[in-house]
């Protein structure tokens, strides 16, 4: 890395990336509290999580600006291993979650993410918008008119103080502001320290108290699988999504590798596995941060504000926080996505609309996502498989039919393929030209076989020609029209 770009990086936006983080490090910490109760672990878990992922993906990630610290996602994958075997083996399944992570992005699989539509992509951002929303209305109901007033208050001073300046990010005003509002004023309302104990002393390095057997490993395995599936999932999702914010590029499958460091390291410090945040990183993008050193602010915050300023951070109002995260699944919806719904290609509709419904009804983004390629890939092969045209012409006054294959043969097609050609038609020749087609899979071959035979047991001659090197390989290997006993196999 050169010294250009360091400074690109880490020191371009040192004002903007240093408020930002602050911000990010006050909404961390009530989501890394409810993170750690999900899971069924000490709030502790989570918060100490929250500080290393931060750090270290500021360093060894690949998306300047974007914020991994312990997620909900992560967080439901962990219940039952926490329920049914304790602490200590989710602290090696996280450190098996990190080795992963890394084998994935020496694989290079951080390139699989050009799989996925925008469609997938703007389904993705609305469900994890509405789940944001969603996650803040047990915070707004069975609760005094205070907490309302609190909250719209909060709202009119982030979409509000703007228009007075910029110098400082609204989100953090609003927290400042609520906070010092509630203390004066005695108000009997949620705050931050009734979420659960903060930590009182510094994370320390450990080694997980487990047996080093196989039995251990078979036991892990299966979620720490999960966790780098889910982890990689969303991270490479977010950033994309930074990608975009920012209109910069991003390595994904350095993120691959460094989200993989960073849960190593929060193993070894008692942590449990973590993400990249979609919600924390916009909060990022929109208070002003840019640059690697807003992660690192944020991770170092965190642990300062919990570790050192436990008391005053204990007092910030859940409505502050709130306000804060309605704004962020405002600005992270796509409201463009629904004013277009009609003027986009119906399959891309479907397959928006797909991926939130179901990322929303099941509250899992790898599922969410998963059915939404799924259509996409399905939509897609249909669309190719009508592309596919063959023409006919005579030769030889009529001897020779010529039929010309234009197109992608493949599983969706291949019947299409069969269908074009008249197998009763009597003549002595048969030449089939596929110098503008291509054949992708082996159900292709295996039409091109039934077509030959076919023209064959009519008693025709039959020529294949114009085939591309690809499809001739393919051929080559899995066709059965110019192999001896080929209508027996074929028939078999």
């Amino acid at each position: 890395m050169t010294l250009s770009s360091i400074k690109q990086t880490w020191l371009s936006n040192i004002r903007g990336d240093v408020l930002a983080g602050l911000v990010v490090a006050l909404a961390l910490i009530p989501e890394a509290i409810a993170f750690s109760i999900i899971a069924g672990v000490d709030p502790k878990v989570g918060l100490y999580a929250s500080f290393s992922i931060a750090v270290v993906i500021a360093f060894a990630g690949g998306r300047p600006g974007m914020i991994s610290a312990a997620t909900g996602a992560m967080a439901l994958v962990m219940v039952t291993l926490v329920k049914d075997h304790g602490l200590q083996y989710l602290l090696v399944a996280t450190l098996l979650t990190g080795v992963l992570q890394i084998v994935a992005g020496l694989l290079k699989l951080g390139a699989l993410m050009r799989f996925v539509s925008r469609s997938v992509v703007t389904g993705f951002v609305n469900a994890l918008a509405i789940l944001i929303f969603m996650a803040q209305l047990p915070e707004l109901t069975n609760v005094g008119w205070q907490v309302y007033a609190m909250t719209a208050a909060g709202l009119a001073i982030i979409y509000g103080f703007p228009y007075i300046t910029r110098a400082v990010p609204s989100p953090l005003v609003t927290i400042v502001v609520l906070t010092g509002v509630s203390i004066v004023l005695g108000l009997d309302i949620r705050t931050v320290g009734d979420m659960g104990e903060l930590p009182s002393s510094l994370p320390v390095f450990l080694l997980p108290d487990v047996p080093l057997t196989l039995e251990t490993l078979l036991i892990v395995l299966p979620y720490s699988a999960t966790l780098a599936v889910v982890g990689l999932l969303e991270s490479m999702m977010t950033a994309s999504i930074v990608d975009e914010l920012t209109d910069t590029q991003s390595n994904k499958n350095r993120e691959c590798m460094g989200q993989g460091v960073a849960n190593i390291a929060t193993g070894f410090i008692g942590g449990m596995a973590g993400c990249a945040m979609i919600g924390q990183s916009v909060i990022n993008v929109k208070s002003g941060g840019r640059g690697r050193l807003s992660t690192l602010v944020a991770g170092v915050f965190l642990l300062i504000l919990v570790v050192f300023l436990g008391p005053w951070v204990k007092q910030i109002p859940m409505a502050a926080l709130v306000a804060v995260m309605i704004m962020v699944s405002i600005g992270t919806f796509s409201w463009d996505s629904v004013r277009k719904l009609r003027e986009h290609p119906p399959s891309s509709s479907i397959v928006m609309i797909a991926t939130v419904v179901v990322t929303v009804s099941t509250h899992d983004l790898a599922k969410g996502v998963f059915v939404g390629v799924l259509l996409s890939g399905i939509f897609f092969a249909h669309k190719v498989g009508k592309v596919l045209r063959v023409d006919r012409s005579s030769e030889d006054g009529g001897n020779t039919r010529v039929y010309g294959v234009v197109g992608q043969v493949f599983f969706a097609s291949s019947e299409a393929f069969l269908a074009a050609f008249d197998f009763k038609e009597v003549v002595h020749r048969v030449r089939i030209d596929v110098s503008r087609a291509h054949f992708w899979d082996i159900t292709a071959v295996s039409a091109l076989d039934k077509a030959v035979l076919k023209f064959r047991r009519e008693g025709a001659e039959v020529e294949v020609v114009g085939m591309d090197e690809a499809s001739a390989t393919l051929v080559d290997r899995f066709a059965l029209h110019d192999k001896p006993g080929a209508v027996e196999q074929l028939m078999h």
